[in-house]
């Protein structure tokens, strides 16, 4: 399963010291390097780094209150933190192990996945108002449609729950172990990540459509994919594949892969700016986030972070980006240099 499989990572990047941790440091570096090869110099840089609670595996953000929101697995809370102030205000305890979070900014709800289902928190209240029994992998919300969506890994499908009623209303299957997923509000499309197994390969990304409930389209992608973010106004979707290091950019109109980006170091989250068409993607072996342009899908940057980066999530309003460190139990927050879009 994935959550063995990054236990043994984290064991090994933790142990600094080791010579084949020193290995893998210096060939991801390697690695990066050569992705970044004369691409223009750093844009981006972390501004600051918040202590959170322990193993932090996600991060979503409410633009419109400018506040942060990280799933800590191993202490099964949500730490809420103040954009502004970067400092963390609330920490919501689940009781349960949460595995990704979402953020509905219309209604200011946040939802988070866990082994103990869908955790529905008021923004305003800061506390926990219900549970939708739903899928516990990674979770996703269409603001338009005040849906959500979760993926199980366990069971293969996806559970759809109204946001107003906080009920599931459907279950999708999808796959074999069902990973990340990301909406697009405006063609009302889901795609979801099927890693499959190391025996049963999928290494697809399905395509829901949130009309009709139904898989409409399946499309090959890098092997094991993880993460999924979605640029609405582009219509482009990126996903990223842990196994060969790789981000596929597929065309939403289309459902086709149009590129593949190399030389990532076990990609494990991936999130996107839409104002800016600006990529941000976790390199988990490397400890380090690499930056690519939407518009020339090359990367034109790689930041240094904590141990063993993991979710990202991005601000469009204020072009932040929030790095969760499962490793060091903090979130790097980073900043461009100037604003614009990356070249």
């Amino acid at each position: 399963m994935k959550l063995a499989r990054r236990a043994v990572v984290a064991a090994a990047a933790i142990a600094l010291a080791a010579p084949a941790a020193a290995t893998t440091a210096t060939a991801a570096a390697a690695a990066a390097a050569r992705n970044t090869a004369g691409a223009m110099p750093a844009v981006i840089k972390v501004t600051a780094t918040i202590p959170v609670g322990a193993a932090p595996v996600a991060a979503a953000t409410n633009p419109k209150t400018n506040t942060i929101y990280v799933a800590n697995q191993d202490d099964g809370t949500v730490s809420v933190i103040r954009g502004r102030t970067r400092k963390v205000v609330a920490t919501v305890a689940l009781g349960a192990a949460p595995t990704g979070v979402a953020v509905n900014p219309r209604t200011n709800t946040i939802y988070v996945s866990s082994n103990g289902g869908v955790a529905v928190i008021s923004g305003r209240t800061r506390r926990v108002v219900a549970t939708i029994p739903a899928g516990g992998t990674a979770i996703a919300v269409n603001p338009r449609t005040n849906t959500i969506y979760a993926s199980d890994a366990t069971s293969g499908t996806v559970s759809v729950a109204s946001g107003r009623t906080r009920k599931v209303v459907a279950t999708i299957p999808v796959g074999i172990a069902p990973a990340g997923l990301a909406v697009n509000p405006r063609t009302n499309k889901i795609y979801v990540a099927i890693q499959g197994t190391r025996e049963d390969k999928d290494n697809t990304v399905a395509v829901i459509s949130g009309r009709t409930r139904k898989v409409v389209a399946t499309i090959t992608v890098g092997p094991a994919p993880a993460a999924v973010a979605v640029n609405p106004r582009t219509n482009t979707i990126y996903v990223a594949n842990d196994f060969d290091g790789t981000l596929s950019v597929i065309r939403g109109r289309t459902s086709k892969v149009v590129a593949t980006i190399p030389s990532f170091a076990a990609p494990a989250g991936v999130a996107v700016n839409p104002r800016t068409s600006t990529v941000y993607v976790t390199n988990e072996a490397a400890n380090t986030v690499s930056v690519i342009s939407g518009r020339t899908n090359k990367v034109v940057a790689t930041v240094p972070v904590g141990i063993l980066p993991r979710g990202v999530a991005v601000n469009r309003k204020t072009s932040t980006v929030y790095v969760t460190n499962f490793g060091d139990n903090t979130v790097s927050v980073l900043r461009p240099r100037a604003s614009g879009p990356m070249q």
